[in-house]
């Protein structure tokens, strides 16, 4: 059974940053692909980040672009979303997700496998 665990969410300000993880069981994530996305109050899911394959391919949503870095560490079977530069608008239930295989996409319907999510607010 393949458990995704997201942690680090918190209650920042504007400007501030914080680091969130997904840690994996049942799954190796290095030979997924692993994303991160976002889903705000009344707003539906949106992409943040993914990582991928053997060589760490990474994308990232354009509103994020500079500010947030997607890594992985192997040995841990955990990725990690370090977000810098933190905006209200970043406020949001954030979600790790896994594929069945090594592809990519940001739409959710390409990850099968999901986390409980983890709250980051962002105060003004």
């Amino acid at each position: 059974q393949v458990q995704l665990v997201e942690s680090g969410g918190g209650l920042v300000q504007a400007g501030g940053s914080l680091r969130l993880s997904c840690a994996a069981s049942g799954r190796t994530l290095s030979t997924s692909g692993v994303a991160w996305f976002r889903q705000a109050p009344g707003k539906e899911r949106e992409f943040v980040a993914a990582i991928r394959g053997a060589f760490s391919i990474i994308d990232y949503a354009d509103s994020v672009k500079g500010r947030f870095a997607i890594s992985r560490d192997n040995a841990k079977n955990t990725v990690y979303l370090q977000m810098n530069s933190l905006k209200p608008e970043d406020t949001a239930v954030y979600y790790c997700a896994a594929r069945y295989d090594s592809g990519s996409g940001r739409k959710s319907s390409n990850y099968a496998y999901w986390g409980q999510g983890t709250q980051v607010t962002v105060s003004s």
